[in-house]
């Protein structure tokens, strides 16, 4: 088996995949700088264990991480608990990509892998990715495997909680679907600028890089990220696909073994 581990800033997204490359379950949890290794060896044994998975059955581990202090803290806690070295994707491994950004270290782990598994999903389709992270972020991605870009806006969540650190009397609502824009009450409103402002963004954002990128020729749209079930009813995507990022790491593992 194969356990994929995306390491994002709020939270680490993990999964295990069979010997079939089926994706067997997943699971989160909080990521802080702070964290120990002992800390993510128990608690991922512990979801092994949950279902039904002897933590000696996991053959590989591979990662993305856009958290560097939490690196050497993964690799430990691996190497450890489980007596494996974790493969990253980083510079260097092989991708079956062309980063076309002018430095293309600049480009998080996490949005090539998002890249590798729409790549396998729509092979030979331009393609582009909008992720429900931290960050809200779009990738461009031809149908030659080139990573052409993207755009990085904040995420929903971050968002919210802008508004709530930043304002005297607005607070932490719950972040649902809405039907109607006008809201009538503090809650409703703040809301509606949360929902109807991220359906106004991907709508935007999509077709500007539709017209400027692929030159008017519409590319599949994949929405991934926690936050992207959220927008189903408004048709924004092609398809959804939460899990993208580890389904990316998956392939690349195999690129690289």
């Amino acid at each position: 088996m194969m356990m994929a581990l995306d390491v994002g800033n709020s939270q680490v997204y993990g999964g295990v995949f069979d010997q079939k490359n089926k994706l067997r379950f997943t699971f989160r949890k909080s990521s802080t700088s702070n964290s120990s290794s002992d800390e993510f060896g128990l608690f991922l044994r512990g979801v092994l264990k949950e279902n039904s998975i002897d933590y000696r059955e996991v053959q590989h581990i591979a990662a993305c991480s856009v958290v560097p202090a939490l690196d050497y803290t993964i690799r430990n806690c691996c190497k450890r608990y489980f007596g494996l070295n974790p493969f990253f994707l980083q510079a260097g491994v092989k991708t079956g990509f062309k980063i076309k950004y002018r430095n293309p270290l600049e480009v998080g782990a996490d949005r090539i892998a998002n890249s590798i598994g729409a790549a396998e999903l729509f092979p030979g389709k331009d393609i582009i990715i909008v992720d429900f992270g931290t960050a809200t972020t779009f990738c461009a991605v031809s149908r030659d495997k080139d990573y052409l870009g993207g755009v990085i806006a904040a995420g929903v969540k971050t968002s919210m909680e802008a508004l709530e650190a930043k304002t005297a009397k607005l607070r932490v609502v719950e972040i649902v679907p809405r039907d109607e824009t006008l809201g009538k009450s503090t809650m409703e409103s703040i809301q509606s600028g949360l929902y109807f402002g991220n359906v106004g963004m991907v709508r935007e954002i999509v077709e500007r890089l539709t017209v400027e990128v692929f030159s008017g020729k519409k590319p599949i749209v994949i929405g991934t990220g926690g936050f992207s079930s959220l927008f189903n009813k408004e048709k924004l995507f092609d398809k959804i696909v939460p899990d993208l990022v580890l389904q990316g790491l998956n392939v690349s593992l195999r690129l690289n073994i």
